[in-house]
């Protein structure tokens, strides 16, 4: 079989659109050698995506995943991130603390994964500054993401992973799931079809949710907010649907191919000299 050459990997439409070809070329292969190469860059975050999809293309382990090159300053950071220990490489010790641990999940994992997120993340010296109210409300949040995965995509496990780049002043972290993703949810519990686009803008409604007695949405009014104030980025990619909310713009495209599970991608600007606070009680910023 030809080689898969991901090149010049970014949190961007292009970035997806390489990874997600990958998945829906090779997921139903069998008996498979499946060589890969990792070319020019590769945003570390998206090793949580790019994990949930060769876990996937392993089918089992009836597929053989073989990389077959990787640029020396790629492998540095993928080694860094726990990332490549899956796959045969050393673990290599990040003396600069740029990167959040490559972890994959289990859905019952929900205590640790809370954890995590708060010593890889919320508690870095580069994420802006907040009050703790804030702070609880932005991990009670992103906490939601991780418990949606749980809850609704029948995902076998969750992926998550995240990068600090100081030159960029910009922190990323992106949760991933291997599941049935927004459209074929809504199509199994109300028997509703619908497009992968309106799947997500359906599921980012408060309160929407496709389980009985529980909260709904993703959870993402508030961090919303957070980001715009922020100038940060949120993404969310299910099924061949591409959603942005970057510089208080939204934005939703096709993606090429076509993913089964989710993807949320966060990105929080470091420069930023605020403090967030809440105005009042009712208020959020």
């Amino acid at each position: 079989m030809p080689i898969n050459t991901l090149s010049n990997i970014h949190n961007d439409l292009d970035g997806y659109n390489q990874l997600v070809k990958l998945y829906e070329e090779h997921k139903d292969d069998i008996f498979e050698k499946i060589d890969i190469e990792l070319q020019v860059w590769f945003d570390a975050n998206l090793s949580a995506l790019l994990g949930g999809i060769l876990d996937k293309i392993k089918n089992d382990g009836l597929n053989d995943i073989n990389f077959t090159y990787i640029k020396n300053d790629i492998q540095t950071i993928l080694q860094k991130n726990g990332f490549l220990s899956f796959y045969g490489y050393p673990k290599v010790y990040d003396t600069n603390h740029t990167t959040i641990e490559y972890k994959k999940l289990k859905p019952s994992d929900t205590r640790y994964f809370n954890q995590y997120l708060e010593d890889e993340l919320l508690s870095r010296a580069e994420f802006p500054n907040m009050s703790e109210a804030v702070h609880d409300k932005i991990n009670e949040s992103i906490q939601e993401m991780f418990i949606n995965a749980t809850m609704h995509s029948e995902t076998d496990f969750i992926y998550t992973c995240g990068q600090f780049f100081p030159k960029d002043s910009r922190l990323n972290f992106t949760i991933v799931d291997t599941g049935i993703g927004f459209a074929k949810r809504i199509k199994k519990d109300f028997d509703i079809k619908i497009t992968s686009s309106d799947a997500i803008k359906w599921a980012m409604v408060e309160g929407h949710t496709t389980k009985q007695n529980v909260s709904g949405g993703l959870g993402l009014a508030l961090l919303k907010e957070f980001i715009t104030l922020n100038k940060g980025k949120i993404q969310i990619i299910s099924g061949d649907g591409f959603y942005e909310l970057h510089d208080n713009n939204e934005k939703i495209q096709k993606l090429d191919s076509y993913y089964d599970g989710s993807i949320i991608s966060m990105t929080f600007k470091t420069d930023d000299s605020k403090t967030y606070r809440f105005a009042s009680e009712e208020d959020l910023f």
